[in-house]
């Protein structure tokens, strides 16, 4: 019986001889010097010198998409340019900067030299490497294509976060200007308004409603402010955590998304977007259609397109076409519908498919751009009517006692 207990394995530099006499050095990833001597002679390296990383105050970093991203590129290229998979993943870990992403490579290049299959090796990371890279890669090893389907990934990895970053750049910038406004208000309503309502006591007359009203609000905050930061705070805090485990909750609120003005017509495109690179991706690595449906549901970022997509993958499996199945979900562009349909009657599927994706990206992009230009005077305007209104609040008794005067 096999034991369960995990070997901790550390990064290790080594220098050496090859098989002609030259020197050579790296890295790897092992549970001892001698698991690195051993190696190193599979490899035909006779080591000179071998030393233990020391890791005690250095950065675990962490691993990112665009990591994952451009490690694929440089796999594609070192495996196109005929390097062997494990020297390949030696090269390209031992070069990285990043200490997360280079003890992942040297991982599976452990992987890999006892006998592992790469999609194998891959599949032991799930947190880095989903279902869709690992089919792309499976499908890239029986074809003898490896190299190609990796060049795939890598575009498509690329294209994809671009998408979300453009995505989390439209809801990040009004976001950020309001907490930015709350905090002015909140400043404002503790440290300034106070010394104005002392100044006004020494009026002897009645304050004007809204001058009343902005000095309640600023007592209310220096006195129950702190039960309302810990009320927000939970609340948010339970938001999040119930979101992560209730799918009706994650659901509603994309349905949410999509259905408010300027920020719903992004996500929408963005979903559309994210579908059809994904169907072009995987469509041409010869996944079959049913089955690709499975990973491109996942990959349009949104639940109410994962749902249609599922939808869409269940009527393909009884012999319905694609183009008629996305029509049936009522979500999805007439354009779209129209260029997939043309795709499957050309047999050039992938191709429309990465055009739709194409012409949506750009409209993502230029969407993202005319929106911040037209939420910039609208968020300035709200700005006014915050800190405006506070001054005017606070300024009121002074005119109308300049006019009694």
């Amino acid at each position: 019986m096999a034991s369960s207990v995990a070997i901790t394995q550390s990064p290790f530099t080594w220098e050496g001889t090859d098989t002609k006499g030259n020197k050579v050095r790296g890295k790897t990833l092992a549970a001892s010097e001698a698991a690195v001597r051993s190696q190193l002679r599979k490899q035909g390296v006779v080591p000179v010198r071998i030393s233990k990383e020391l890791t005690f105050f250095k950065s675990s970093g962490k691993v990112t998409p665009y990591d994952i991203a451009i490690f694929s590129r440089q796999l594609a290229t070192m495996l196109g340019a005929g390097i062997p998979l494990v020297q390949a993943f030696e090269i390209v870990g031992s070069g990285h900067d990043n200490p997360a992403m280079q003890k992942l490579i040297l991982g599976m290049k452990t992987d890999l030299e006892s006998g592992t299959a790469l999609a194998e090796a891959l599949g032991r990371h799930p947190l880095y490497f989903d279902d869709l890279y690992i089919n792309l890669v499976t499908a890239g090893e029986q074809a003898g294509a490896l190299d190609t389907l990796l060049d795939k990934v890598a575009t498509y990895k690329e294209k994809t976060e671009d998408i979300k970053k453009k995505i989390k750049k439209a809801l990040f910038y009004p976001a950020a200007v309001m907490v930015v406004a709350v905090i002015v208000t909140i400043i404002l309503l503790i440290f300034v308004i106070p010394q104005f309502e002392s100044l006004f006591k020494g009026f002897g007359a009645d304050l004007p409603a809204f001058t009343r009203m902005v000095i309640n609000l600023s007592e209310f905050v220096q006195t129950k402010g702190w039960f309302l930061a810990l009320v927000v705070g939970g609340g948010i805090s339970f938001y999040v955590y119930t979101r992560k485990r209730v799918e009706k909750l994650r659901e509603f609120e994309d349905r949410l998304l999509l259905k408010l003005p300027i920020v719903g017509n992004i996500i929408e495109k963005a979903a559309v977007a994210r579908f059809a690179r994904t169907l072009s991706t995987m469509f041409s690595a010869g996944v079959p259609l049913v089955e690709a449906l499975q990973s491109v549901a996942g990959a349009t970022g949104n639940i109410v397109y994962e749902k249609a997509v599922l939808s869409m993958r269940d009527e393909v499996s009884t012999g319905q076409r694609l183009q008629r199945a996305m029509g049936n979900t009522g979500i999805f562009p007439n354009m779209v519908i129209q260029m997939i349909a043309v795709g499957e009657e050309s047999g050039s599927l992938d191709q429309m498919s990465a055009k739709v994706a194409d012409f949506y990206e750009a409209d993502v992009d230029n969407a993202v751009d005319s929106m911040s230009s037209l939420l910039e005077p609208l968020i300035m305007a709200i700005l006014g009517v915050l800190v405006g209104g506070l001054v005017i609040a606070m300024y009121l008794p002074i005119f109308k006692l300049g006019s009694v005067v």
